[in-house]
């Protein structure tokens, strides 16, 4: 939904939720999906050698 035309705020959230009403609602997800499926994947730093104290 766009509404860069609209400048009052209480007006803009209005419409939102309106629009948000009338969108058909989100189809459920799978039980044999995992949860966090669709997250971006944050590849593990390895592990190199510690530096020695002397």
């Amino acid at each position: 939904m766009n509404t860069k035309h609209v400048s009052d705020r209480t007006e803009r959230k209005e419409l939102k939720r309106k629009a948000r009403a009338k969108a058909p609602a989100k189809p459920k997800r799978a039980d044999t999906v995992a949860r966090g499926s669709m997250k971006k994947k944050v590849k593990q730093i390895t592990k190199g050698q510690t530096v020695r104290k002397r």
